[in-house]
């Protein structure tokens, strides 16, 4: 099969485009179809949604080389058309394409009165030449042996993929994604485009900010990333930023101590947890450090299991809308290419081991470290730089994925205005009444620095 035609392993059999350079397409020549009629398992219902394709180079180093190509959605503005902006939910490894309508049905659903409302699969993932890897993705071990050998085989499926598609996973990295959509913003006809990104997206927002500043109408970024990628660090800091979170858990049942009689003071609950953990093990020590919405439900679980009853099943959650495709391998490749991460599973133990000393209750839950142990490919840094712009950060004061210094970090390093969220919720602007501020911001370019209470709990 084909680099070019591998590209839309979920498509119908009849391209949307031809596999012809980008350039062929621009300026407003997209071959606009709805993605329910093209898109298998697209939901029938959905008559709003349209789907594309753009063909880009395989390597930005050799343009007329190989092309593959990228899957673009569209949700037409509702009103007068002001311009368009493009959507990434983050990841890395996520698709895209449902991002449109997602956001037009939420509370930030008023940015498509004006505005185009674009998503795309990034090249890798869903319909955007979703490569065929079947690999590992091995929860941490306690085991040490049993650790090293899952990382071997992991490794060891990551280099098939690596050996079979050179090329291709080479160029996974965030600038060529960046340039990929420069190249759906010449499709779509845009001299400038509006970009809103979450998560991993906020990464892919500051780099092709650096890249193409002149090329950005506005562009907000939420649950903001750190201006320098380690996978080593993201570890760190997400198991720290746990680890406050169960202290702050405990705080909370202390005031409480009438309903859970745990004691009165955060110390005291905190040694009854960590005591009750050492008994009931992994069972009780996933409980310890969740978001505030569960506390409730489990510091009453908590309390009949010190009481000699046992955890109820927790109800988990799950987003809106369409399943999403989701690309491991993806999301391994743009970590380990881009991370000057080490390469070693002795390291990498050894990392786990001095992180779980200083953090006994979320320190073993690091995963991102041990993905890139055996990566075969030098690692290329992200390189930021400040830009003109107009730029909005969203920063979530109490979240464990990205910790709100990553969004002070990104301000000093980039710029911008960051709004702060009151809440421990990944991504939840479009979820929050305060998602007018970034209906405000792309309609009249205005930032908030205001922060924002979140949802209650």
């Amino acid at each position: 099969m084909s680099i070019t035609r591998f590209a839309v392993p979920l498509l119908a059999a009849v391209a949307l485009v031809p596999a012809v350079p980008a350039v062929a397409v621009a300026g407003g020549g997209l071959s606009w179809q709805l993605c329910s009629a093209v898109a298998k398992g697209w939901d029938s219902d959905d008559r709003r949604t349209e789907c594309a394709l753009v063909a880009v180079p395989l390597d930005y180093a050799d343009p007329r080389g190989p092309k593959i190509d990228i899957a673009v959605s569209r949700v037409e503005a509702t009103g007068s058309k002001t311009g368009a902006v493009l959507l990434n939910p983050g990841g890395p490894g996520q698709s895209g394409l449902t991002m449109p309508r997602t956001i037009a049905d939420s509370r930030a659903g008023g940015i498509g009165t004006h505005h185009d409302l674009i998503g795309f699969d990034p090249r890798g993932v869903g319909y955007s030449a979703d490569l065929p890897c079947a690999v590992d993705f091995p929860e941490p071990e306690p085991d040490k042996d049993k650790a090293r050998e899952a990382a071997e085989r992991a490794a060891a499926a990551r280099q098939a993929c690596v050996d079979a598609h050179p090329a291709f996973v080479r160029n996974l990295t965030t600038p060529t994604i960046a340039r990929d959509m420069d190249l759906i913003r010449q499709a779509l006809g845009e001299d400038k485009i509006g970009y809103y990104g979450v998560s991993w997206g906020t990464a892919l927002g500051a780099q092709y900010r650096s890249l193409f500043d002149d090329h950005v109408d506005k562009m907000l970024l939420d649950s903001v990333m750190p201006p320098e990628l380690s996978v080593t660090e993201m570890d760190d800091d997400q198991a720290t930023a746990g680890e406050n979170t169960f202290h702050e858990f405990a705080s909370w049942i202390a005031r409480y101590d009438g309903v859970y009689h745990f004691g009165t003071t955060e110390p005291v609950v905190a040694k009854a947890l960590l005591d009750l953990r050492d008994r009931h093990g992994a069972t009780v020590n996933g409980m310890l450090a969740n978001p505030r919405r569960e506390w409730p439900g489990l510091a009453k679980q908590l309390a009949a299991i010190r009481d000699g009853g046992a955890a109820e099943k927790m109800t988990t959650m799950s987003w809106d809308g369409e399943p999403q495709a989701f690309n491991h391998f993806q999301q391994t490749a743009l970590l380990c290419n881009e991370s000057p991460s080490p390469r070693d599973f002795d390291t990498v133990w050894q990392h786990r081991l001095d992180r779980m000393a200083r953090l006994p209750v979320a320190g073993g839950y690091g995963l991102y470290e041990q993905l890139c142990i055996g990566w075969p490919l030098a690692a290329r840094p992200w390189s930021f730089e400040k830009g003109t712009s107009p730029l909005q950060l969203v920063g979530h004061l109490y979240e464990p994925v990205t910790p709100i210094g990553w969004a002070l970090r990104m301000q000093q390093k980039i710029g911008g205005t960051l709004m702060i969220v009151e809440d421990d919720v990944h991504g939840s602007l479009s979820s929050l009444p305060c998602a007018d501020a970034a209906v405000t911001f792309f309609d009249t370019g205005r930032t908030t620095a205001k922060s924002c209470p979140g949802a209650p709990v």
